[in-house]
């Protein structure tokens, strides 16, 4: 069997994958916006220009080679968004916009 090797990605067991140079930047991350924006590689490295063209590039290989785990992470990820907002105190002009019905 072919063992595939991603330059630029770093993968640690039990762990998300991240970009080797900026480990605080996850493939998911990447992913999401060219998901939700429908960004080419070139209009995610012009809008994070800390990006180097090869790791945009490989971290877009590294999704469609491991589509199920990065769509489970960001899915893991929307829930934990959703549940922290549900559960986040309101503020006093939330509440005031509300009973006003302008919410």
């Amino acid at each position: 069997m072919l063992a595939l090797n991603y330059p630029h990605i770093e993968k640690l067991e039990h762990q998300p994958s991240r970009l080797q140079r900026l480990p605080r930047i996850r493939v998911a991350q990447i992913i999401m916006d060219y998901l939700a924006y429908g960004w080419s590689v070139e209009e995610i490295c012009r809008q994070h220009p800390y990006l180097t063209p090869a790791e945009a590039h490989m971290a877009m290989g590294y999704y469609f080679d491991h589509q199920t785990e990065i769509d489970q992470e960001i899915s893991q990820e929307w829930q934990q968004v959703q549940e922290d907002r549900n559960q986040a105190a309101r503020s006093p002009f939330y509440h005031r916009m509300k009973a006003r019905g302008l919410l």
